[in-house]
């Protein structure tokens, strides 16, 4: 089960990471580049929707993984009062009730056309990646250590999620574009990823900080060990978002490069994904 869990860990937060970055910076982008954006819009929507739908399924799956683990069963033998008394009487419940909320009115907003809908999906995808601090490791400490833990978390998600689904998006916008009408995104893109490359590294140096009170030494535990590669898988995406920034970005004839360098980097994101998916099963503290 717990193999299975951490596949669909993995599957939602790569899910809730890529729809909040990509609806936010698709509504930072505003009417930059019309024409290119509109037709990536089409595929854009449509692929959010899928993703939507996906981090749906996740979250479910999740829910009944969980639950069956607090009641001592499998997920066959789940009882309808063993899933109301995990959602009614645990933090985990409770939290992941406002979680289903939010993942079911985005997909509703992604479906339904609104008058200023472009707003609304970016809070509600923030929204989803948000609540998912609550039930990570800073549930773990009470009072007000918990409280700033959590708060911490919100911030390390949500920065890494405009990281990782703005990657997406450029990424899109890039093969989507002829040569010379991505500038302007490119530069838009740029101004905002020192920020979030500050928020990530910080908000993560934070939680680890707050939960062993040093680095964990990678080959005196298996949380210590998936942490450093998740740290050196960072270490590449900054390596590789300095490259893209200083010596690709502004070269119309680098564009090729850029492109597959963009994608590189968002793949190495995937892999820390992956590698928070498992961290998140792991007890910080040796056994």
């Amino acid at each position: 089960m717990d193999d299975v869990l951490v596949l669909c860990r993995f599957v939602h937060y790569s899910a809730a990471l890529a729809l909040f970055g990509s609806t936010l910076f698709r509504t930072l982008l505003g009417r930059l580049e019309p024409q290119t954006l509109t037709a990536l819009d089409r595929r854009l929507l449509l692929g959010q929707r899928l993703v939507a739908g996906l981090a749906i399924v996740s979250a479910l799956a999740w829910l009944l993984l969980v639950a069956a683990s607090m009641g001592g069963a499998s997920v066959s033998e789940l009882t309808p009062s063993i899933l109301l008394a995990v959602l009614g009487k645990t933090f985990f419940g409770k939290v992941w009730c406002w979680h289903l909320v939010s993942c079911f009115g985005l997909l509703l907003v992604l479906v339904r056309s609104w008058r200023g809908e472009h707003l609304l999906r970016p809070v509600l995808a923030g929204l989803l990646l948000a609540s998912l601090a609550p039930v990570g490791h800073g549930a773990m400490l009470d009072g007000w250590a918990g409280r700033g833990l959590v708060l911490n978390q919100v911030i390390h998600l949500l920065c890494a999620g405009a990281w990782f689904g703005g990657l997406l998006l450029l990424a899109g916008l890039l093969y989507q574009s002829p040569e010379g009408t991505h500038m302007a995104a490119l530069r838009r893109f740029s101004g905002v990823g020192y920020g979030l490359v500050a928020g990530v590294t910080l908000s993560g140096l934070l939680n680890v900080w707050g939960l062993v009170g040093t680095w964990p030494t990678p080959y005196a535990s298996t949380f210590g060990l998936v942490l450093t590669i998740k740290l050196a898988l960072v270490g590449v995406m900054l390596a590789l978002a300095l490259v893209n920034r200083l010596a690709l970005a502004f070269r119309q004839r680098y564009l090729l490069a850029l492109r597959r360098s963009v994608m590189l980097e968002w793949c190495f994101g995937l892999a820390a994904v992956a590698a928070v998916s498992l961290l998140g099963t792991l007890s910080p503290v040796p056994g």
